[in-house]
């Protein structure tokens, strides 16, 4: 992203992705001219990795995870982006779809929104590019399915522990059951496999949020029981005293409730191989595939040698950098860059002087990770918003009526004061 000093003359943003669609929305928001470079608007132009032609499109899960503001790091980076006027926490808004806990949303409407949005605002002018740079971890896309496809004889609509999310549905997910026999057969089915060969890419590491389902069961057997497909919270009505071996879990992936993405399914397996394995699962025997699961690649520089706290290129200020190619994983944490650094230059376009969020916020504590919080001599690598991120407070022995917390609840309530001091943070940066 390039800047002038002089004002206002227009910004260009490069990428209609959702770090580079809040940022262009952000300038504009700002009174700042935007011009919003986009290359999968031209005819014949497209990625292995999207679908469509529209900004801000969703390639791998629908989901922006966990809604909670009070007790969970992402849901307390959407707080902090809803109260500076995020269009991608507004269109989220818009078209979430059931999902628990978590903040999901129908993919294709929250696309539609984004782009509709951007086209409709005065100072916004989308440019169709072409060109693409070799995109420098792996990421992978988990299968959809159709839902009259799933046997609903087997499977059942729960939502972990019965919690609703933030449209109030307690029912959001659709789960499989497997016993021991069924679960061991479908490890030995992921192993032997055939997978997809990158030779090009052998060397380039997968990012830990989003390994392919076969990766990890390369890892041990287990491990997916205690990931993706754990069996606890949840109940099955046909049988509620015999507790599941493994769950696989499906969410909604549209408005219509017609399409559910099977949750933590990211996959390399080959197309033919990935509709034999994944009908093994009890309830998808006779499932059909709107979308099975691949791979793509992204790219991230070496930020806390690049780049400054204003998200500047230190060798070339007058370029910023958002979104995952500065080091951020994750859906929100991409949005969250591009919300910053669209505010960060249109504040230099109009000769205001504006600094990043305090790092006690969610979004300071991503900017001060990516620009040398990691260890000195370590790896730089992508990282998701936690709180172990934000400066350290003290768990609480007592809660706000005095009354005593339990050890065990402790981390949770130290939790809940770092939201609180985190919003208050940002919203004192807002206002100032």
């Amino acid at each position: 992203m390039s800047n002038a000093a002089s004002s206002p003359q227009p910004i260009h943003v490069i990428g209609g992705g959702l770090a580079g669609s809040e940022a262009a929305w952000q300038i504009a928001q700002a009174g700042v001219p935007v011009i919003l470079h986009e290359m999968r608007g031209v005819p014949g132009i497209r990625t292995d990795a999207h679908q469509t032609d529209g900004l801000a499109e969703l390639v791998c899960s629908n989901s922006f995870r966990s809604d909670d503001w009070e007790y969970n790091a992402v849901g307390l980076l959407h707080a902090e982006m809803r109260a500076l006027g995020s269009i991608i926490m507004e269109c989220g808004d818009a078209h979430q779809v059931p999902a628990g806990g978590a903040l999901a949303v129908d993919r294709d409407g929250f696309s539609q929104a984004v782009t509709a949005r951007l086209e409709a605002h005065p100072l916004v002018t989308i440019l169709k590019m072409t060109g693409e740079e070799s995109l420098s971890f792996f990421d992978a896309i988990a299968p959809i399915i159709h839902a009259d496809s799933i046997d609903f004889d087997i499977a059942w609509r729960q939502s972990r522990y019965d919690k609703e999310g933030p449209g109030g549905d307690a029912a959001a997910y659709v789960n499989c059951p497997m016993n021991k026999e069924q679960y061991e057969a479908f490890i030995d089915a992921l192993l032997g496999g055939p997978k997809a060969e990158f030779k090009d890419w052998e060397n380039v590491p997968y990012f830990d949020g989003c390994l392919p389902i076969e990766v990890m069961a390369e890892r041990g057997r287990e491990t997916l029981r205690h990931g993706p497909m754990k069996p606890v919270g949840l109940t099955n009505p046909r049988n509620p005293t015999v507790k599941a071996h493994a769950i696989v879990q499906l969410r909604q992936d549209n408005a219509l409730g017609t399409l559910f993405n099977m949750v933590g399914f990211q996959t390399k397996l080959k197309h033919g191989a990935q509709a034999e394995t994944f009908r093994m699962i009890p309830g998808l025997q006779n499932a059909q595939f709107a979308r099975l699961g691949g791979l793509h690649r992204n790219t991230y520089l070496n930020s806390p040698q690049l780049l400054d706290k204003q998200l500047r290129m230190k060798s070339m200020p007058r370029l910023r950098f958002a979104g995952q190619v500065t080091g951020v994983e994750g859906y929100v944490e991409s949005a969250a860059m591009g919300l910053l650094t669209g505010r960060l230059a249109a504040a230099q376009a109009l000769g205001r002087d504006l600094s990043a969020p305090p790092p006690e916020t969610a979004m300071g504590a991503l900017v001060e990770h990516i620009t040398g919080g990691h260890l000195e001599g370590s790896k730089f690598q992508p990282m998701n918003i936690n709180y172990g991120l934000l400066p350290p407070l003290e768990a609480p022995k007592v809660d706000e009526d005095g009354k005593r917390i339990h050890p065990k609840e402790r981390g949770r309530a130290k939790k809940r004061l770092q939201s609180i001091r985190a919003m208050e943070a940002l919203k004192a940066w807002r206002d100032a």
